[in-house]
């Protein structure tokens, strides 16, 4: 949360919002949206943890499956711990994005802020002319992800500790969370389509 504020104030994405907004709103009801939003800010600060809390316990659920399809037993307790250190591979998304925009690209709006993902498949195609529900797949396909991928197999290879099976840990988060985060992304793509 401190990252995420910090990103905000650098990168003044309130006066971004109200340009943003200028364009469909007249000057009172961008007060009104802007109030609004600095009323219940408390409350994205209070459902953030637990968000993160929900991802974190149904990542480590869904590895515990996995453990379970490939006869590994590791407690819940050891996996949600493991879950835990690589979600910090995370917060560099946020200095990253900060980075690119405060020193590399200053002139951006706020659309350049909602769909940049940085070192992501739609950093390289770009947002422009792309339909709607192409957007989260090629934001999801980043190098974070698979560094993510790579540091929960490493954290679980090392749990297990079995020397004859090699690369079992991989082999458990492409199976379990791969095969979960395909389903996610197939689910968003499908409401987006459906929305749009």
């Amino acid at each position: 949360m401190l990252f995420d504020f910090v990103s905000s104030m650098l990168l003044n994405t309130e006066n971004l919002l109200t340009e943003s907004l200028a364009q469909q709103l007249t000057q009172q009801q961008i007060e009104e949206v802007l109030n609004f939003q600095q009323k219940w800010q408390w409350l994205g600060y209070l459902i953030a943890p637990l968000l993160l809390l929900l991802k974190i316990s149904i990542i480590a659920g869904v590895l515990d499956l996995g453990c379970f399809i490939f006869g590994k037993e590791i407690k819940y307790k050891k996996l949600f711990a493991v879950v835990v250190k690589a979600e910090f591979v995370f917060l560099l998304v946020i200095v990253c994005k900060t980075s690119w925009f405060y020193f590399f690209k200053t002139d951006y709006t706020l659309e350049d802020l909602q769909f940049f993902y940085p070192f992501s498949m739609l950093s390289i195609t770009g947002y422009d002319g792309l339909q709607p529900w192409y957007i989260y797949p090629l934001q999801v396909v980043n190098l974070f992800e698979i560094v993510y991928w790579i540091l929960l197999a490493l954290m679980l290879d090392k749990l297990l500790s079995t020397a004859k099976d090699k690369n079992t840990g991989i082999k458990i988060v492409a199976s379990s969370y791969g095969v979960g985060l395909l389903i996610w992304v197939v689910v968003i793509m499908f409401f987006t389509l459906n929305m749009s």
